[in-house]
């Protein structure tokens, strides 16, 4: 992997991690029209860490907020709402650490999963908007939701705020959740990877490891300050149409 590569799938990252189309899908693809051969997930895991820390520059104040108001009862509630939707994610992960692996490697696999994304962020335009608060069931929902976008193809941010549309709750609500739950799975995400002694990271060279953590980081905080507003608009459903065809096209000519 050149340095060149690493920046280039480091803004893809940037690009599809907020936006409900798939990092993960499309670093698959990416890696396969640069000739990139990434045996695993772990460079992968590089570039959500940057994503990751667009998430904790963009939603600061809600992040110091929870941590300020931590004696408030609602703010512990939240507290455990996020804690119960990380659950579902870290069974999975642990689980089906080894077959979820593998599809990393499957472009026909990723084809599915983003016409599944597709179809899911289609239907979201059949949803009522409602501005029901968080519960319990709600967050178990959203959590789950979240475990089964560990596939590549399937769009974490698309498939948990769709999931929190059909729920009744707002698009902000939907969206802060959503992101705020990432912090604690991608985070997590990372920590096993580097404990990992058979990381597939000591290959990659460190100057290009850098240049795609950068680039996701910077061009995903202006893609998540985008989505944020465009959620207002109600436009999400968009990017089904994206998702459908782009996953057609890789089916039936890769």
């Amino acid at each position: 992997m050149t340095l060149l590569d690493a920046i280039l799938l480091g803004i893809i990252q940037g690009l599809t991690e907020f936006l409900p189309i798939s990092s993960s899908g499309h670093l698959v693809l990416g890696q396969r029209i640069l000739d990139v051969k990434i045996p695993g997930n772990g460079f992968e895991i590089i570039t959500h860490l940057g994503t990751l820390l667009s998430v904790l520059c963009v939603f600061r104040k809600e992040i110091l907020s929870l941590i300020l108001n931590i004696t408030d009862k609602e703010t512990r509630k939240y507290i455990f709402y996020l804690i119960l939707g990380t659950i579902p994610a870290i069974i999975i992960g642990f689980g089906a650490k080894s077959y979820i692996s593998t599809l990393f490697d499957s472009v026909q696999a990723v084809s599915i999963a983003l016409m599944f994304t597709g179809l899911i962020l289609l239907l979201s335009q059949k949803v009522k908007s409602n501005s029901l608060p968080i519960d319990r069931k709600k967050a178990l929902l959203i959590g789950i939701t979240q475990a089964i976008a560990i596939i590549p193809g399937i769009s974490r941010s698309g498939i948990t705020i769709c999931t929190g549309l059909a729920l009744g709750i707002s698009g902000k609500n939907s969206a802060k959740f959503s992101f705020l739950l990432a912090i604690p799975a991608i985070s997590g995400a990372g920590i096993l990877m580097a404990l990992d002694s058979q990381s597939d990271l000591t290959i990659i060279p460190f100057t290009s490891l850098i240049g795609a953590f950068l680039c996701s980081f910077f061009v995903g905080y202006v893609c998540l300050k985008w989505l944020l507003s465009l959620l207002e608009s109600g436009k999400l459903y968009f990017f089904g149409y994206y998702c459908f065809v782009v996953g057609l096209i890789v089916l039936v000519f890769f």
